[in-house]
């Protein structure tokens, strides 16, 4: 199970970022609080996170590697390695501006 998410999540983030520049590179990261404000832009607003995913998310991270970590900012699940975060959730629904179109 490690081996799948360090080769399938992971893996490809870090060979993107390291090895491909130019036309080859597939993403470009921007942050979790950039996305928030594109998002709230969009006409989205963010839904809470749920405490059981947070102690859940801890308890499996725990038992996988001491140097993973998750923690929260606002509305956000943010997953970590020594200290630098690798992924950020969160959870959105249309605001009532767009409900109603």
């Amino acid at each position: 199970e490690r081996l799948m998410v360090e080769q399938e999540l992971i893996g490809r983030d870090i060979l993107n970022v390291v090895a491909c520049e130019g036309l080859e590179r597939v993403e470009r990261p921007e942050t979790y609080k950039q996305c928030h404000v594109r998002t709230q832009r969009a006409g989205f607003v963010p839904l809470p996170l749920d405490p059981t995913v947070m102690s859940k998310g801890r308890a499996i991270l725990k038992s996988y590697h001491k140097e993973f970590e998750i923690d929260s900012d606002g509305k956000w699940l943010l997953l970590g390695w020594k200290g630098r975060i690798l992924n950020a959730f969160s959870t959105w629904r249309p605001s009532s501006r767009l409900e109603s179109i």
